[in-house]
Parts: structure tokens; C-alpha cells; sequence
């Protein structure tokens, strides 16, 4: 080294002075990037160049969140994904800043691994106008096929039954249930995005659902938060980050494989799903801003796919957990189906309104189970106050779900599984203002109205045929991992036939 700056014709001390200029000037423009504004909510000092990284685990971040509201209040500031965050506790102020002021905070961060890969387009992440024209979209056309409407039931009841017959055929005793339930839950969506359902013992169909879990466990792992701080070094370096960009890539081919074949038999006179209709939008629409093309039908069908499939396989997951875990629970659901439905047809969504205490089950499910735990960030998109806080434009926005469906001034055992919360003093179903698993506000979950029929009909039909307990012998546990999705670990369960 000596050598080189002599070479240079600079001595080790001018050279050892211009190595301690130029750190102190990169800690200086870190410092000054991330400076708090006047008046900006409080929070831990961000250490340079990493922000607040190392004090939050992913396995645990949505109890670290907890406690740094604990130490500084219902809203307060980090530094993480290399930019501002401001976090809200609490059902008062995440309703107030996500649906009140829901216009000050609808844009979407900009994640530097997802800006490199496919920049602003799909549904989920994407943001501005072209979000509203995808959006406004997608919701037309889901409607059309059946989103939130009775013509959809009668194939959800059939993929319930194909998924009784798997569960029958396992005599008793499922090493897995995530398996099965993943590929029922998502042959649903996949109606709808690409206009089939898949075997069962479809290999294809079965790895991209293991990319996609693959893809969530990534994405909740230290390589995707380092990448987002430094992407310029990461993007040439090995890791975990390089594999998140591989499945995604994976799964980007897979749907467009998809779109060739879909527009070798388009007719734009005879739809057949959301990829047709997206093609006669694409050939119609002239409006280049909005966003109408094959790369943003691409990841708009992964973001709807994605969405379909995980949250609700997950929420499933969790129903037939704390079933075994709550035989009692279990057994009055089993009675209330018995009564209300019987046994020669399955439960429909007519018969809801009559399952009073089955549905409170499935919604304290959703509520326990708390799968999405930190909400998606939401940016804000001008100058704003919250609390006589203020907020600039393009800070990074975290509506912490986590604390509204535990918000201890909502809720009478807020830690406590207890279906008696959506229930009144009559025994009948009761909404709760802060039941908000979709979340709330204009980025509130496109496909909730889905995800409440599939919910109901699986577990109701399921409930009606078996009965779920543990394997002789083994102790059943609430366990969980926290990657993107708040899941149970893997478990077994017996399920006989009633």
C-alpha cells in the first residue's frame, strides 16, 4: 500500500489523511441524509450507514416494534431498508393515518431489490397513477369472474372437496397440512389469474408454490435488508439475496409462459380470465402511462397469485392449529355445523349468517394468527402531521397491525384466544372496529372479499367432516416463524372422519 501512494508521489501521511477525510466526509453525508426534521417523531439514534439494523431481529421484529413503542411512544422513527420509517401503534392512529388521512399515505416505498428487478409496476408495490389505473383494473375485472359473488361458491365448495378426499386418503394422520391446504387455496386464484386449476400431483404447479415460500422466507432474512442498504455492493457480491432474485426471476417465466399460451387462444369476445382481459386491455388501451403491457401483466398476475395463496393457506393453517389445540372450540363449531347445516350438503355462505360462533372462530383466527403482524409499508406522498407529529413526503410508513389486533383498549383479552369477542350478549356474530387482518384505507387488500369466502367455506367444510387432534402422543404448540408471513411451524395432525 505504502508503495502505491509513493508511486502516486503522496506520502503514507497525505495519503492516511485523505483516507480520514473521506470516511468522515461519507459519515458526515450519512448523518446529514437522515437527520430528523424539526418537530419528526422520536426514536433509538440510527447507527451510520447501517440505521437500526442490528437492533431488530426478523424472527422477532414485530416485538421489537413493540418495544420500541414502549420506550417511545404510539409513533415514533427508525432507520431501516436504507431509508425513514415512522411506525403507528394502535388501532386510534393507524386508522387515523391509513383511512382518515388515507390520501396522504397511499404511495408504496421504493425496495431497492424490487426496483432493480421489475421498477414500478404489478399491484402490490407499485404506486402513483399507475397504480390507481392497475388497481381500478384488476378490481373490475376479478368482479367480473365472480370476486365476492355467489357464482364463485360453487367452486371453492368443489375444491373443499377435493381437499376432504386428500385429507381421507391420508388414513387418519397428515404429515403436513400446509401442503394440501396451499395447493387447494391457490388452484382458487389460479382460476381467476390464469383460467385453471391444477392437479394436485402437478409437479410444476407444486414447485412454484415452493418458490413462492422459498421467496417469503428470503425476504424476511438480513441478506434482502442489506441489499436495500447498499445495493450497489450487494447486487456484485454472493449471498441469500442473489437466490430471492433467482425465484423471482423463476417465478416471472412461469407466468409468462402463461401469457404465450393465453395468446395463441385470445378471444377478446369470449374472456376467460384476468390474463384475457388484460390482453384486450393491452390492445385497446393507448394510454402508455398506465401501464397496459406484458411486463406488467406479469407481475401483476404474481402479485395476485402471490396474494391469493399464502395469506389465505396460512390463515387455514392456523384455524386447524388452534382447533387442535381448543378441542372444545372444536367440538361447538362441530355442533353449530350439525345443527345449522347437517350432513348431507356443505355449508354456503347463506348459511353465515347462522353460524354465529363459527365465524366468530374464523375471525378470532385471523385475529391470533396475525399473519401479516407488520402491515406493507405505505409511503407518504406530501408533507403531513399525525399526532403533532410531522411527516414529510416520501417517508417510509408502517401501520403496525400486529398492535391494532392486539390494542389492548379494543379488545377484553387481547392475548387470549376467545372467540367471544365477535360475539354479543345474545350469542350472535358482532363486527369489531378493530378486526383489520385486510387492513384499512384505499391500499386496503384487493382480494379481502375472496379471502373471507375461502376462509369460511374450507373451515367450515372441513370442520364438517373431520375432527383434527394431535398424533398420540405429541403435545401440540403455537410455535411460529416470522419471515414475511407470521406462520406456525410445521406440524402433524390426525383427522378423522365424524
Amino acid at each position: 500500500m505504502e508503495a502505491l501512494f509513493q508511486l502516486l508521489g503522496l506520502d503514507w501521511l497525505d495519503c492516511r489523511s485523505i483516507l480520514i477525510f473521506l470516511f468522515l466526509f461519507a459519515l458526515f453525508t450519512d448523518v446529514a441524509n437522515f437527520w430528523r426534521p424539526t418537530n419528526y417523531p422520536p426514536g433509538p439514534w440510527p447507527i451510520p450507514f447501517i440505521g437500526d439494523v442490528a437492533r431488530i431481529k426478523p424472527s422477532t421484529i414485530h416485538l421489537d416494534f413493540a418495544k420500541f413503542a414502549k420506550k417511545y411512544g404510539n409513533i415514533y422513527s427508525l432507520r431501516l431498508f436504507g431509508g425513514h420509517m415512522v411506525v403507528i401503534h394502535g388501532y386510534r392512529l393507524v386508522k387515523e393515518a391509513l383511512a382518515v388521512r388515507g390520501e396522504d399515505y397511499v404511495d408504496r416505498p421504493i425496495i431497492p431489490l424490487f426496483e432493480d428487478l421489475v421498477g414500478n409496476s404489478g399491484l402490490v408495490a407499485s404506486y402513483g397513477y399507475l397504480w390507481k389505473q392497475q388497481r381500478r383494473f384488476a378490481l373490475h375485472t376479478l368482479r367480473n369472474f365472480g370476486l365476492g359473488k355467489k357464482s364463485l361458491e360453487p367452486a371453492i365448495q368443489q375444491e373443499c372437496q377435493y381437499l376432504a378426499e386428500v385429507f381421507a386418503q391420508q388414513k387418519g394422520e397428515l404429515r403436513n397440512p400446509h401442503i394440501f391446504i396451499n395447493k387447494a387455496v391457490s388452484n382458487i386464484i389460479s382460476c381467476l389469474v390464469f383460467g385453471e386449476r391444477m392437479d394436485y400431483d402437478n409437479k410444476k404447479h407444486q414447485q412454484i408454490l415452493e418458490d413462492f415460500k422459498e421467496l417469503l422466507i428470503l425476504e424476511g432474512s438480513i441478506w434482502f435488508q442489506l441489499y436495500n442498504i447498499a445495493p450497489w455492493l450487494m447486487k456484485r457480491l454472493p449471498g441469500s439475496h442473489q437466490r430471492i432474485i433467482a425465484l423471482i426471476q423463476n417465478i416471472i417465466d412461469y407466468v409468462k409462459v402463461k401469457i404465450e399460451e393465453h395468446k395463441e387462444t385470445h378471444d377478446p369476445s369470449n374472456p376467460r380470465d384476468y390474463i384475457d382481459c388484460f390482453l384486450t386491455e393491452m390492445a385497446e388501451n393507448e394510454d402508455k402511462e398506465s401501464g397496459f403491457d406484458v411486463k406488467n401483466l406479469s407481475i401483476s398476475a404474481v402479485d395476485l397469485f402471490t396474494a391469493g395463496t399464502e395469506t389465505t393457506t396460512t390463515t387455514l393453517n392456523w384455524a386447524l392449529l388452534y382447533m387442535i389445540n381448543h378441542p372444545d372450540i372444536q367440538a361447538k363449531v362441530q355442533a353449530e355445523i350439525d345443527a345449522v347445516v347437517g350432513s348431507s350438503r356443505m355449508p354456503s355462505m347463506q348459511d353465515r349468517d347462522e353460524l354465529h360462533f363459527t365465524n366468530a372462530v374464523i375471525h378470532e383466527v385471523q385475529r391470533m394468527g396475525n399473519i401479516i403482524p407488520l402491515n406493507l409499508a405505505h409511503v407518504t406522498s406530501k408533507d403531513t402531521t399525525l399526532e403533532n407529529y410531522t411527516i414529510p413526503k416520501g417517508v417510509m410508513v408502517m401501520g403496525n397491525l400486529d398492535s391494532v389486533l392486539h390494542d389492548e383498549t379494543m379488545w377484553e383479552t387481547p392475548h387470549s384466544f376467545n372467540p367471544g369477542h365477535f360475539l354479543d350478549e345474545h350469542g350472535k356474530f358482532r363486527k369489531r372496529d378493530a378486526f383489520l387482518p385486510f387492513s384499512i384505507g384505499k391500499r386496503v387488500c384487493l382480494g379481502e372479499q375472496l379471502a373471507r369466502m375461502e376462509l369460511f367455506l374450507f373451515f367450515s367444510g372441513l370442520l364438517q367432516r373431520f375432527t383434527f387432534s394431535a398424533p398420540e402422543g405429541e403435545q401440540p404448540t403455537l410455535d411460529y416463524d416470522v419471515f414475511f408471513v407470521r406462520t406456525p411451524k410445521p406440524y402433524r395432525l390426525c383427522a378423522k372422519l365424524r
